[in-house]
């Protein structure tokens, strides 16, 4: 499979972006991804997006003195630039494993004008992205604006098929 992926270079973009941030539809996009990719020929940049709904919280409805608040603050960011580290490494160790060079990129912001901004910046000549998460299903709701993506992208972009 390998010299039959080679062959096809042609074909296979020179620059991947990746939409990846940890849900089973992430793990779809990195899949499809890594399949696309061929080894010595593809870039794939990992863009980890922490939306911007986490800016500013505070938890005042429930936290009653300053020191309080500035330490759920820290508690926060701490937890979210874990999460953030543990997916990069996880997404570079996989490309790793297929000989594909790994640029991972992090971003703060609503998804769809972070993902829009760093296919511009790098150059992408496919975007990658998971599946919309099941209605029902346990986690957090910030969705990728397909139809924003529709415009404002110069490239194609793929969605990962759900299972």
């Amino acid at each position: 499979m390998a010299a039959a992926r080679s062959m096809s270079t042609g074909l296979a973009p020179r620059t991947l972006l990746l939409a990846h941030h940890g849900t089973s539809g992430a793990e779809q996009a990195a899949a499809l991804a890594l399949s696309l990719a061929v080894p010595g020929h593809t870039r794939i940049v990992h863009l980890y997006v922490v939306p911007d709904f986490w800016e500013g919280m505070q938890g005042d409805d429930w936290l009653n003195n300053a020191w309080t608040r500035d330490a759920f603050g820290r508690h926060v960011e701490g937890q979210l630039e874990a999460d953030a580290r543990e997916q990069i490494s996880s997404v570079a160790e996989r490309c790793a494993g297929q000989g594909i060079e790994c640029t991972p990129l992090l971003r703060y912001g609503k998804p769809a004008e972070c993902l829009l901004a760093a296919a511009r910046e790098c150059g992408a000549e496919l975007v990658v992205i998971g599946p919309p998460r099941p209605k029902g299903t346990l986690g957090l709701r910030s969705r990728m604006d397909l139809d924003q993506l529709a415009r404002g992208l110069a490239v194609p972009f793929m969605v990962a098929t759900a299972r």
